[in-house]
């Protein structure tokens, strides 16, 4: 089974508020077993545009994923991200 595979670009408008948003969705991640690949840190957007955040997520199933970024645990977190910042969010299928 391939694995899934979030990729995440993020903005941070208001550190504060998007703590709560961290905090949540850990609870999330943590129900799905997610493994974080890469978190912040440094990036070099060699084409397009691009957020100063990038994020990339592993799951054992692409199923897994879209299960995880559906479930409830996720979608209030997400809600406190709402007034905190903007993410352009894709799911991917691993090879």
């Amino acid at each position: 089974m391939a694995k899934g595979y979030w990729i995440a670009h993020v903005e941070v408008s208001d550190p504060e508020q998007y703590k709560h948003y961290v905090a949540g969705s850990a609870k999330a991640f943590k129900k799905f077993n997610a493994h974080m690949l890469a978190r912040g840190g440094s990036a070099s957007q060699m084409e397009g545009s691009g957020r100063p955040r990038n994020v990339v997520i592993e799951f054992a199933s692409y199923e897994d994923a879209i299960a995880c970024y559906n479930s409830a645990e996720y979608q209030d977190a997400k809600a406190h991200r709402k007034n905190a910042g903007i993410a352009d969010i894709v799911i991917v299928e691993g090879v």
